[in-house]
């Protein structure tokens, strides 16, 4: 990992845990001297979270921290929702004996962190990535790995709503049986459903992107 991509990282998680609140303002000079480098990978981590939408540049403002309009983060995970389908209907047609293999090894390293959101959060990045390379679809997957980092910080706001660990561990062993028994239909059907968000959920995601003395 690359020391902008580091310190994305670290700002993005004082973002989604709520240490910089909305609103707040990122001055590079302020924050290089806080980490100990240059302006640049500074510069770097703050656009690669621009992308997410995490934060903004606004005149006269300079770069503040954001959070995506619904709608736009509703259509984000509409696509996710329908590439990770293709790769699970791919997947459940293609599916080889290494992909088998990966895919329960990702599955038990899930259930093994299913206490802690953190761990948990990485291991299901494996997960996924094991479905989309077993889907044998290089362009694909590319896409499916490239909107998965962009959404990455929501995907782990969701893990952290009550009960969303157990509830996504459930279905990812529905996901894994689906696509074992190369039932193409209801692979696709539960990973669109895994990763759509709607009703409650969706409203949780929301409030866990507001400024707290407004939630």
């Amino acid at each position: 990992m690359s020391r902008a991509q580091d310190l994305r990282q670290t700002i993005e998680d004082e973002i989604v845990e709520g240490r910089l609140a909305l609103g707040s303002r990122l001055d590079e000079v302020q924050l290089a001297a806080r980490f100990g480098v240059s302006r640049t990978p500074i510069r770097e981590a703050l656009l690669q979270l621009a992308v997410s939408g995490l934060v903004e540049t606004k005149p006269r403002r300079g770069t503040i921290v954001s959070a995506p309009e619904p709608h736009h983060l509703i259509a984000m995970f509409e696509t996710m929702a329908e590439i990770e389908a293709a790769c699970g209907r791919l997947a459940a047609r293609r599916l080889m004996p290494e992909d088998r293999a990966a895919l329960e090894a990702a599955l038990d390293a899930c259930a093994a962190a299913s206490d802690d959101c953190e761990t948990y959060y990485a291991e299901n990045y494996v997960f996924h990535g094991a479905i989309y390379r077993a889907s044998h679809n290089r362009f694909l997957a590319d896409q499916a790995l490239s909107l998965h980092r962009r959404l990455a910080p929501y995907r782990r706001l969701q893990l952290r709503v009550r009960q969303r660990l157990p509830q996504s561990l459930a279905e990812h062993r529905g996901i894994v049986e689906a696509i074992m028994a190369g039932d193409d239909a209801t692979a696709a059907e539960r990973l669109r459903g895994h990763i759509l968000v709607q009703g409650d959920r969706f409203a949780d995601l929301v409030a866990g992107l507001r400024p707290q003395d407004a939630a």
